[in-house]
């Protein structure tokens, strides 16, 4: 296949794919059927996907970008937009084997699949915008699919909360784009990414104010703080594996939006650097506070999220600011563990939160304190999630480990002050997570089960299934990281404009 059209499939399939599983599972569950079209369908297109994405990857050896027109849409699809996709697929299709018994019961279920699709298709699209307002078109399409699957659980009031506290930050933050994208287009004459860089070569007191608004407008997305506020609510109230994309990818795909938009702006990228460092450092350490004290898990890994990022934008701004290309390279290879990662807590965690609440017809959250010996009844599930909780901790011999080490690494090579105690204070903030996440690992090997593990029904193999897929991975990038060095140095080199040798 050629590569300009491995590429062109991977927007064409998901954007006719969701209609088609719509009507088809909406026809079929109307006549009373259990089939599971959507769920087999969508996985179908997304295993498509992937074969389109290593298909191009085998045959661009050399990593060049590729410049794509459909109609009046000009994509740039080059290494970040490779590394977006391929997490994204490999997510959103682990996702799709998880989530048909989970959901199974549920009235919704025909619009699960299909807002699924729309929102893989969207992500796949944010990452190839090559200019301001289609970046801006493919990040609301995101934002509307992902808010429906928030509000998944209309008869549930948390969940419509939730639901619209997301769409009320979100249209607020859009406001705020377009905002900047308007100041952006009154100096540059341009919206092309290219072109507004190309006119610019120090910034000015009105790029750097579209800058900020930017950071504003995306930063709800990427929950940087203070923008975060949605992000517990809309993970503890969405379904399992919806909290695992919004975690595992959404907030990434604001933050590439993010990034793209800041890096359009001018050559002087260490005044940007130094304010993404500044928000790393923040992030990190009140995500990590917020976790501490939090009693649902859920919620305590979204707040987790929230640390995660500081650590991808300690690496990024730090090398924007000091021009290292390894230190953008970490933050770009921890943006895929964090996918791995987070996904398979979200994904084993609403595998105890089916066999030990939704199996019992209720809609409850899951506390630490539900969860008390749950390995004694469901050793896999739980090894799963201690892979993934220490993983996200730190620990060798993890994937979270090796990311974070380059991160670290980078951040010593800058042989600045500011970086050095950036990676310092990153370090530190790296064992204090290991303070709520080593609490649930031990409560799930505590001898005694709860009330509630007792009473927990079973958990389908197909929702175990990628599980270990994830915990493999996790494992598999632990020890061997250079499997990714390819495809990190090439995103990071796409986003600085820099050779990595």
């Amino acid at each position: 296949m050629d590569a300009n059209m491995a590429v062109i499939g991977l927007f064409v399939l998901p954007f006719v794919g969701a209609p088609l599983v719509y009507l088809v599972d909406r026809i079929l569950l109307h006549r009373g059927s259990n089939s599971r079209f959507g769920q087999w369908m969508t996985l179908f297109l997304l295993v498509l996907c992937m074969i389109g994405l290593l298909d191009f990857w085998t045959q661009n050896a050399s990593h060049n970008s590729l410049w794509i027109l459909i109609g009046s849409i000009s994509l740039h699809w080059d290494g970040l937009s490779f590394l977006l996709a391929f997490t994204v697929v490999l997510l959103a299709t682990l996702v799709t084997l998880f989530s048909g018994p989970y959901i199974g019961a549920e009235k919704a279920q025909d619009k699960y699949f299909a807002l699924l699709l729309l929102m893989v298709g969207a992500i796949i699209g944010l990452g190839a915008a090559n200019d301001l307002f289609n970046l801006w078109v493919w990040f609301e399409l995101m934002a509307v699919s992902t808010y429906l699957l928030v509000a998944f659980y209309p008869q549930e009031k948390g969940s419509l909360e939730a639901g619209v506290k997301y769409l009320v930050q979100s249209a607020i933050g859009s406001v705020f784009i377009l905002l900047a994208i308007a100041i952006t287009y009154a100096y540059a004459g341009t919206l092309q990414l290219d072109g507004i860089r190309a006119r610019f070569v120090e910034l000015n007191p009105a790029l750097i104010g579209a800058g900020m608004l930017f950071i504003v407008g995306f930063g709800v997305k990427a929950a940087l703080v203070p923008m975060h506020t949605w992000l517990p609510d809309a993970h503890a109230q969405a379904p399992s594996g919806i909290s695992a994309m919004l975690s595992g990818i959404v907030i990434e795909a604001g933050l590439v939006a993010m990034l793209r938009a800041l890096f359009a702006l001018g050559a002087e990228t260490a005044w940007w650097g130094t304010l993404l460092m500044g928000f790393g450092a923040i992030n990190m350490f009140l995500g990590n506070l917020l976790a501490l004290r939090q009693q649902q898990i859920k919620r305590l890994l979204a707040f987790s999220s929230v640390a995660q990022v500081g650590y991808m934008l300690a690496g990024i701004g730090v090398g924007l600011a000091y021009h290292q290309p390894t230190a953008i390279a970490g933050g770009m290879f921890h943006l895929f563990t964090h996918a791995l990662m987070k996904g398979l807590a979200f994904l084993a965690v609403g595998a105890l939160l089916y066999a030990l609440v939704i199996s019992q017809n209720r809609h409850t959250p899951l506390t630490l304190d539900d969860v008390r010996g749950a390995a004694r009844r469901y050793p896999l599930v739980c090894l799963t999630l201690a892979i993934a909780l220490l993983g996200l901790g730190g620990l060798p011999p993890m994937a979270g480990f090796m990311s974070k080490w380059q991160i670290l690494v980078g951040g010593f090579m800058s042989q600045s002050s500011a970086g050095l105690a950036l990676m310092l204070f990153a370090g530190l903030n790296s064992v204090l997570s290991l303070g709520y996440y080593a609490p649930i690992v031990n409560r799930l090997y505590q001898q005694s089960p709860s009330e509630v593990v007792e009473k927990g029904g079973r958990i389908p193999g197909l929702m175990v299934l990628p599980l270990i897929v994830f915990g493999l991975g996790i494992l598999l990038l632990g020890f061997v990281p250079s499997l990714m060095n390819p495809i990190n140095e090439w995103a990071a080199s796409s986003l600085m404009g820099l050779g990595i040798r």
